[in-house]
């Protein structure tokens, strides 16, 4: 796992960047401590970072070609290299390192922009062709790798991580008030967009091409819901087994040491158990637990590392721990994002890093299985809407409003309150509404009359549009599915765990992203998935073989924080500093009115207003170290 980061221009240069590009690379020596290297020429600059993972010694980049012609280089894992190192030597292409990613220059000299579709694995990658004067960027299928751009003054610039572009003096930091408006949605920012006008994000499975000082597009892969196979439950299993020990198996091939994190939960301790089939060493899981009981899994972490004999390392974590890393979160994250279980992530991998250079994780099994309980809820909902409209208000969401606020981890007051409130809105707007945080009347109410007129009512929603646009099943939860994919999956949950592990120098392999089983396990029918009201239906028969009843048929719990007391009592001060009226009014963001109300209301214990108070903390302390 490594950073990348570079600039190409449209016409030759009279100075060396490679002043800016060592200040680039060092913005990312958290990504790859191990070893560095730059390229640079008349046209383009690659820099690099590198955490060594495959051949130790000789991994050295940027890579080149025979004639050194063409020039690459990656953040990530090439899975398949060893196949496809022998195949091109079959076609007389000469190899000087027994690096992974060595194969990318090769593999584009051989099959041009099309060389991307031969590669199984996790990466961000830059490829200079010198000789035609291009720049390919791109991300891989599931975007696990990040991969950040500016285009401006006849050059691009590209990095893996938002803060490397920004040591250009040249590029800008104002604010995009529409990803704002979206991050306030949604709790972070969907692609392309960044928090920053200047800056894009490349999609996963997409590629840019830079030529002539113009940027193209294109798009290599894409999920298919719609080939659905017709399969029995057992020939299911039998296919998932197998493509699952598959994607395991290649994520086991590593030069320095290698473990796995341990939550607790089916998706995790499936990769474990799998792991503990396929290794000849005894596998070493990481696990940390909470003081705080409805927060904690490190119980059933134990009691899956006993049935599975590991090596079981864990980590109690105090509140304190956790209370003095808060106001540290913008030091790894360089947009604001809103997800609470980065804290626990973040400490996670810094406990495992001690111990391993590699972790596997379970990331990707809910959003292919239909794994979250708002896949039931949209069920439930069916049957709320068919009560009439003065039930509904007047009987059922009044019982509901009266429940007493409570502070534990998605308390049953917290989840029905959530459900009711956002009703009146279609099925696909309301699932992203009961993940996020801010619904459309309160942003109206939070935001300044300025940024208001900024947005100008644009669609906080067009990402939802667009990937609709792209793809629709008939069957409503299968399009929720995609969009999970596409949107919660891609831009929360895979950057908080890249920022989160790359922070501590840990490289995270995650085997149900697997592009051959995702490509298998969306083509069965969505009743294999979500039976009934059970979630990842097919999936825990096949765990039965390997996994305790008690861990198979828990409820699902989040890796969540009990922020709702914490701003009640450890965090109070702190949360009224950072969102103190004084300087919500110097910004001209927010009103600092509506922000005291639900920090009252909070307080007394007249609402449980965590999400939108996390929300409006995280991105006054990015903007403290990134604006200010």
């Amino acid at each position: 796992m490594c950073g990348i980061s570079g600039v190409v221009y449209s016409q030759p240069k009279s100075h060396s960047d490679k002043q800016l590009l060592k200040s680039m690379s060092d913005s990312l020596l958290h990504r790859g401590p191990d070893d560095e290297g730059i390229y640079e020429d008349q046209l383009a600059g690659l820099s690099f970072r590198r955490l060594s993972i495959i051949s130790l010694d000789n991994g050295h980049q940027p890579l080149h070609n025979e004639d050194e012609t063409i020039w690459a280089i990656c953040n990530g894992e090439i899975y398949n290299y060893r196949d496809l190192k022998k195949d091109l030597s079959k076609r007389n292409h000469k190899f000087y390192s027994d690096s992974d990613c060595e194969v990318i220059p090769h593999l584009y000299e051989e099959y041009g922009e099309n060389f991307v579709e031969k590669l199984n694995g996790m990466f961000a990658l830059a490829i200079w062709d010198k000789k035609a004067g291009k720049l390919i960027l791109a991300r891989d299928r599931m975007g696990q790798k990040p991969l950040y751009y500016s285009c401006f003054n006849g050059k691009i610039m590209f990095a893996s991580e938002l803060k490397a572009l920004l040591r250009c003096p040249e590029i800008g930091k104002e604010i995009n008030f529409d990803s704002l408006n979206k991050y306030l949605t949604f709790e972070y920012i969907p692609a392309p967009n960044t928090i920053f006008k200047q800056i894009k994000k490349i999609l996963p499975a997409e590629l840019l091409i830079y030529e002539n000082g113009r940027i193209s597009l294109k798009n290599y892969w894409r999920i298919n819901y719609s080939s659905k196979s017709k399969i029995s439950e057992q020939e299911a299993i039998v296919e998932v087994r197998s493509k699952l020990i598959e994607a395991v198996s290649r994520r086991l091939i590593s030069d320095a040491p290698l473990g796995a994190f341990l939550s607790g939960g089916i998706d995790s301790g499936l990769i474990v158990s799998l792991m503990t089939q396929l290794s000849n060493e005894k596998v070493k899981c990481f696990s940390i637990g909470f003081d705080e009981r409805s927060f904690n899994e490190l119980e059933y972490a134990k009691i899956l590392s006993k049935k599975l004999n590991v090596e079981h390392l864990y980590l109690n974590i105090k509140a304190k721990d956790m209370l003095e890393l808060i106001p540290q979160i913008t030091s790894f994250l360089d947009e604001p994002l809103a997800d609470a279980s980065i804290i626990p992530t973040y400490l996670l991998s810094k406990f495992t890093r001690r111990h391993v250079k590699v972790a596997l994780s379970g990331d990707g099994g809910d959003e292919l299985f239909a794994g979250y309980p708002t896949y039931n809820a949209h069920k439930i909902a069916r049957y709320y809407k068919l009560c009439p409209k003065k039930i509904r208000k007047n009987v059922i969401d009044r019982l509901i409003n009266k429940l007493p606020v409570s502070t534990s981890n998605i308390s049953l007051d917290f989840k029905l309150k959530k459900f009711i409130s956002v009703m009146d809105y279609d099925q696909y707007k309301r699932h992203y509404l009961w993940l996020g945080s801010f619904q459309p009347p309160e942003k109206d109410k939070l935001l300044s009359d300025g940024v208001k007129n900024e947005i100008n009512n644009k669609n906080e929603f067009e990402e939802i549009d667009m990937y609709l646009r792209d793809f629709k099943s008939p069957n409503p939860l299968e399009n929720i599915l995609y969009l999970d994919s596409k949107l919660y999956l891609q831009d929360d949950i895979l950057t908080k765990v890249d920022r989160a592990s790359m922070a501590n120098s840990l490289e995270v392999r995650s085997p149900f992203l697997d592009h051959t089983f995702v490509e298998y396990v969306t083509s069965l029918p969505m009743s294999l998935k979500l039976k009934g009201y059970t979630n990842k239906y097919i999936l825990k028969k096949m765990a039965g073989e390997y996994l305790p009843k008690c861990i198979i048929n828990r409820p699902k719990k989040g890796f969540g924080l009990p922020l709702a007391m914490w701003f009640k009592n450890d965090l109070k001060s702190f949360v009224l500093d950072v969102l103190r009226p004084s300087k919500i009014n110097s910004q001209g963001y927010f009103n600092a009115n509506y922000v005291q109300e639900l920090l009252n209301q909070h307080f007394s214990g007249k609402k449980d207003n965590r999400k939108l108070i996390w929300t409006l903390l995280v991105f006054q302390m990015w903007f403290d170290k990134y604006l200010n």
